[in-house]
């Protein structure tokens, strides 16, 4: 702790030195926040995991497969990803989730400790965004060093880092973005560096575009005041500079236009997310008290506090009579307009990519933290009196008092206030009034240090907390020894590209191939294509969010038809199992396949003559039919169900509501399923009832049923299967039912407390001897040798082998495929799997994917570098040549 103290009132002198500015507050930022962490017992300094949410689902797997790729010990590469969704584009996941620079610090630490440079991602746009920020305040308006420091230690820390940011990395660069894209424009404004200045942009926008769209479009507004307020400067050198930014900052997003045209290709190619609604805005007390430090509420709403050092600065800004009414009106109103546009819907949607995002509709308002900074800046570089001073703090007493009952206010905020507000006032003061005297300052300067970093640290520390009780932010298994155990084991058992060696269908995170290894189905991304969701679900698979988180196949059948040899099975508390099942080859030809077998489109399937309902070849059919067309071979017996009990749903009966039948002993009225347009529509039954049927099926058979969509639980003799199903939500994937018995007969029940629809034929018996003859005839139809690159696969096929070779691979847009070393043509797709005509004969089949929108993105960039490469050699023949350059006009605020 001494040590930390002397840190912490270093001598003034020392602090006011201009270099070492930006690393103190990068220090001081970094320290604070870990020492708020160290308070909570979160990882890396306790126990506690910090894998919530997303973080635990996506970015540590995701990380742990950088890893994989930087080490060389994973299947694919930047373009493709083979572990997860049985072969998905891959680029769009990197240059979004993994783009931020210091996300590659991954490579130095061993695999088994990945979480700990996702924490240094955090950590680091924490230090690099306090430390430009220091900087970029300086360009606003010069003044002493360690004071624009203090204020960017309450940027780094802001509401919006230890709320929302930590918790979703890939947004941190945002907190980077912000004071880059200002020092560029900054540049502009004086007419200088214009090539240095896009190269500012380039590297913000391919960091993570997402946020710094929004930290470019809030420099544009801070722009457009500068230049506003610069009145001494002529309209036409204000135009130019207008025009300068312009030119900069389109140069800069092409320099990184391959983030935007590839993540753009594969959004519009993937499962649209679930709809979100903006519900409308906070009511306003709740809004404002977001300025309060140290507070989460249950009101949505942008968390916006920058500390108690900015906010009296904030507060004094209208009163500081140094600054000109018109700059106060012109930065206060611009940070009121960026407030009212986070909730005003039409410019919320400018904010966020014009789509509401689901979660928090605000994840734009770092930016508005960022504004506050700049105002806190100017009130304190324009050396606010005591009186001003007052002013403010009376300001912030008021705004605390009306906001007392709201729910962000919470014992937290009234230590930062009442503890933290006295020091911070009390050291403003001794400054205004005894700026002359070295010991004041001193006193002074140690006095804020500690405030800001000391309170600083227990917001994070009270935010932090909160947060992590709501049940959403239960934290994700990642890297444990349960983890790591499995992860050997899968790559023990490795053997691809042979067959496949699926980690699941158990998950410990969204990801789990992506953290375990191997070749599974699991995937969970903003970017799941929509063609591989389809196909898998169509062949009994199971998502959640709409499809965009796909779960791995857990049937015999699937499993063969997409060459799973090895899969995890158990609980996650159970011992480490892999088992082992008969698998198809990755590839295989199929000689009887022709064109007309292939999958069609099912737009205007109807008018060609083709049942959309029936015909596999559109997705119609039982599941139980697709995956026997995919398997070539008929290996399912699908009973047809029939009502048990006369007809009356069964003892217990369903509860009224939807369909009925007359009891033969009461004469009442009750309910019982019906088949509607090729659906058993099932009421709601209340507890202990269900739904009945009997199915007949060959003794010994295994049993499995399929309703993606139904909730409840089906039952059998001995045996319970629960359903979550959700209509296009949730799905369910084809689970077992058990064996059939000696006799054959079963009784079915389907209890559920909601009217329901299941499929006509939800149930189909699986005879395992067909299914191994089936398996056996497919791996005779195998290549002679199958070898797999980073993204693309070869074979060498038997002599003149005819028919259509079925790679079981989804068939996503961007696969090319060349038969016998011809030109590369997109693939067919057979029950949504690649699908190449090998016409009258091929010996060789090679296929690759390549991104779409990838060379429309270099080519942006490209000629963004050629045009970046010309400006700086005309600049340097100009110097060269001895051409004056113009003085910089004053842009000060």
């Amino acid at each position: 702790m001494n040590v930390t103290i002397k840190m912490l009132t270093a001598p003034a002198q020392r602090l006011a030195r201009p270099r070492y500015a930006p690393s103190f507050a990068a220090l001081l930022a970094m320290g604070a926040y870990c020492l708020g962490m160290t308070m909570l017992g979160s990882y890396p300094f306790g126990t506690r995991s910090r894998a919530v949410n997303d973080l635990g689902n996506q970015f540590v797997p995701f990380h742990a497969h950088l890893w994989d790729l930087l080490h060389g010990s994973t299947t694919g590469d930047l373009l493709l990803n083979w572990n997860s969704g049985y072969g998905v584009p891959f680029l769009a996941d990197f240059l979004t989730y993994l783009m931020n620079p210091f996300s590659w610090l991954v490579g130095l630490f061993p695999r088994d400790l990945a979480e700990l440079p996702v924490f240094l991602v955090t950590l680091g746009c924490i230090g690099l965004g306090s430390a430009l920020m220091t900087v970029f305040l300086g360009r606003v308006h010069p003044g002493a060093p360690w004071p624009r420091a203090l204020l960017a230690v309450g940027y780094g820390t802001c509401a919006w880092v230890v709320s929302d940011g930590t918790a979703d990395p890939m947004w941190m660069w945002g907190l980077v973005s912000l004071p880059l894209t200002g020092i560029a424009a900054d540049w502009c404004l004086r007419r200088r560096r214009w090539v240095a200045g896009a190269l500012l942009v380039g590297v913000s926008w391919a960091g993570n575009f997402y946020t710094a769209a929004m930290a470019s479009l809030a420099m544009a507004l801070v722009l457009a005041v500068r230049l506003l307020l610069a009145t001494e400067v002529p309209v036409r050198d204000r135009l130019r500079s207008l025009a300068r930014a312009a030119t900069m900052a389109l140069t800069g997003i092409l320099l990184a236009a391959p983030a935007i045209t590839v993540t753009l290709k594969a959004s519009k190619a993937s499962r649209p997310a679930p709809e979100a609604v903006y519900r409308g805005r906070p009511p306003t007390l709740d809004f404002v008290a977001e300025l309060l430090p140290g507070g989460r509420g249950s009101v949505p709403a942008p968390h916006l506090f920058i500390g108690m050092l900015g906010l009296l600065l904030v507060a004094a800004f209208p009163f500081v009579r140094a600054v000109p009414v018109r700059t106060r009106v012109a930065w206060y109103g611009l940070a009121a307009c960026v407030a009212v546009s986070f909730v005003w819907k039409p410019t919320l949607l400018l904010w966020h990519g014009l789509a509401v995002p689901n979660g928090s509709p605000y994840r734009a308002s770092f930016v508005l933290s960022a504004l506050l900074v700049i105002i806190a800046w100017l009130a304190l570089a324009h050396r606010p009196r005591p009186r001003e001073l007052a002013a403010g703090a009376v300001l912030v007493a008021l705004l605390a008092a009306l906001c007392s009952g709201r729910s962000v206010v919470g014992p937290a905020t009234w230590v930062l206030v009442a503890g933290c507000g006295p020091v911070v006032l009390t050291a403003l003061l001794a400054l205004a009034r005894h700026r002359a005297r070295s010991s004041v300052r001193t006193l002074a300067a140690a006095a804020l240090t500690c405030a800001v970093f000391f309170g600083s640290a227990y917001a994070a520390f009270s935010v932090t907390a909160v947060r992590d009780q709501l049940a959403w932010w239960e934290p994700k298994i990642t890297l444990d020894g349960r983890t790591i155990a499995v992860h050997r084991e899968i790559k023990a058992r490795e053997d691809w590209p042979r067959s496949r060696t699926d980690p699941g269908p158990h998950e410990f995170a969204n990801n789990d191939p992506l953290l375990l290894g191997g070749e599974g189905g699991s995937y969970y991304s903003s970017y799941v294509p929509e063609r591989t969701a389809r196909t898998l679900r169509e062949m009994g698979g199971g998502w959640y969010i709409h499809g965009r988180h796909l779960r791995s196949v857990e049937d015999p059948v699937s499993r063969a038809v997409l060459a799973v040899s090895s899969f995890r099975t158990g609980p996650q508390a159970g011992p480490v199992d892999v088992g082992r099942a008969a698998a198809a080859p990755l590839l295989t030809v199929r000689p009887g396949l022709s064109a007309d077998d292939l999958d069609q489109p099912r737009r205007g399937a109807a008018r060609r003559g083709m049942d959309v309902r029936a015909d596999p070849r559109v997705g119609g059919g039982s599941v139980f039919a697709r995956q026997e067309r995919l398997l070539g071979a008929r290996v399912y017996e699908v009973p047809t169900l029939r009502l048990a009990g006369g007809g009356s749903g069964g003892a217990g009966g369903p509860a009224a509501g939807s369909h009925t039948a007359a009891a033969p002993e009461s004469g009442a009225v009750r309910p019982v399923p019906r088949l509607v347009d090729g659906e058993w529509r099932l009421p709601a039954t209340r507890r202990g009832g269900a739904a009945l049927f009997t199915v007949r099926c060959t003794p010994g058979s295994d049993v499995f049923w399929y309703a993606p969509w139904y909730l409840g639980q089906v039952r059998t003799a001995g045996l319970t299967s629960p359903g979550f199903g959700i209509r296009e939500t949730t799905a369910n994937p084809v689970k077992g039912l058990g064996v059939a018995p000696p006799d054959g007969r079963l009784t079915v029940a389907f209890s559920s407390p909601r009217a329901q629809r299941v499929p006509e034929h939800p149930l189909g018996c699986l005879s395992r001897g067909k299914l191994a003859a089936a398996v056996a005839g497919l791996r005779k139809q195998g290549p002679v040798r199958l070898s797999s690159s980073g993204h693309g696969l070869s074979a060498e096929l038997p002599a003149h082998r005819t028919g259509t070779a079925v790679l079981a691979v989804p068939a996503v847009t961007g696969w090319g495929c060349r038969v016998d070393g011809g030109a590369a043509r997109a693939p067919h797709s057979f029950g949504g799997l690649i699908a190449v005509p090998l016409g009258a004969g091929a010996t060789r089949l090679d296929c690759s994917y390549r991104p779409p929108g990838l060379l429309p993105g270099l080519a942006a960039s490209g000629a963004a570098l050629g045009v970046l490469a010309a400006v700086a050699v005309t600049c340097g023949v100009r110097r060269r040549r001895g051409g004056a350059r113009r003085p910089p006009s004053s842009l000060e605020s």
